[in-house]
């Protein structure tokens, strides 16, 4: 299990201590109505009333950060203005602007990034995704002396992208995502991470940017796509249709029209051997999985499940492999 991925602690009662108690009683006081009003959704699970005060306590002052960076920081006092500050940001987080956007970072696999409502905000339960992928990768790296090449698609911020490229010293990745506004973000964000010499952005319609120079060649290609159907999209939580963008969770009438384009799209571009990722919806895996076995361009079909048993995400080899 990624340790990154877990609930950061409640609270440092350390530093809350050494505040004195004015701070104590300000924190306990802010902490009951965040607890009385708060709606956490069930894909933040690194969210708790306390470590959302923790972070809007240090945005109040001036430091923004995750909740996990958060969790890991101390808290200093606060002066009358700044205590109005933090008052007003846990109004806008009651009402439902997500954390991340407020702080404008969330933690991905361990790495800071930069968050905004240009795209999705990374959910700790596509780190399932980007550990078996990272893990595939290593193999990869480790057999040749060549670069492997990974390509992900719908890369939003540049979350799985930067992650794998972090991960695996070795690879030569690319992102590309149809919004350019994302792939602005996730520029930032390979810059802030110094990933720049090995992470190249791309904007473009899915697959549509890698061309003849990409043909047989891909290692890894993996995706974190829209996979919610067009007629759930009204009915999901206002904090999620009210403020992330539409185009990264809308999945076509059913849900899979991406998915299902994947898997048509990427047998050319894949070497013998290479591996098809993707995230997948719940309820989706057993009829992507259909599919990918039906499919004469994959060999080899690999589930993940999340901790209820529920499939979360697909692997799929391309055939021609000289390596069981």
């Amino acid at each position: 299990m990624n340790l990154d991925a877990a609930s950061p602690p409640a609270q440092t009662a350390p530093d809350l201590q050494a505040l004195g108690p004015d701070a104590q009683a300000v924190f306990e006081q802010r902490l009951a109505r965040l607890t009385q009003a708060l709606d956490i959704l069930p894909d933040k699970p690194e969210e708790t009333p306390a470590s959302a005060l923790r972070a809007l306590w240090l945005l109040a002052v001036g430091r923004p950060m995750s909740l996990h960076a958060a969790a890991e920081t101390p808290l200093v006092a606060l002066s009358a203005a700044q205590l109005e500050t933090l008052d007003r940001l846990i109004e806008r987080r009651v009402a439902g602007e997500p954390i991340a956007y407020l702080t404008g970072w969330q933690r991905f696999m361990g790495l800071e990034l930069r968050a905004s409502p240009e795209a999705l905000i990374p959910r700790a339960e596509s780190e399932l995704l980007g550990q078996i992928a990272a893990q595939k990768l290593r193999s990869m790296a480790e057999a040749t002396a060549t670069p492997p090449i990974v390509i992900d698609v719908c890369c939003g911020s540049g979350n799985l992208a930067l992650a794998l490229a972090h991960a695996v010293p070795q690879a030569q990745v690319h992102g590309a995502d149809i919004s350019q506004t994302a792939i602005d973000l996730a520029r930032a964000n390979t810059q802030n991470l110094d990933l720049g010499q090995r992470v190249s952005l791309h904007t473009g319609d899915l697959l549509a940017p890698f061309g003849a120079e990409f043909q047989g060649k891909v290692d890894l290609v993996v995706s974190l796509p829209p996979y919610i159907s067009t007629a759930k999209m009204d009915t999901m939580p206002h904090e999620i249709v009210g403020h992330e963008p539409h185009l990264a969770f809308d999945g076509g009438p059913f849900g899979v029209r991406i998915l299902m384009r994947l898997i048509r799209e990427a047998p050319p571009l894949l070497r013998p051997g290479g591996w098809l990722g993707m995230e997948v919806g719940l309820g989706q895996g057993p009829a992507m999985m259909q599919l990918l076995e039906k499919h004469p361009a994959y060999d080899r079909v690999e589930t993940v499940c999340d901790a209820q048993g529920a499939v979360r995400a697909l692997l799929a080899r391309a055939a021609g492999s000289t390596v069981d």
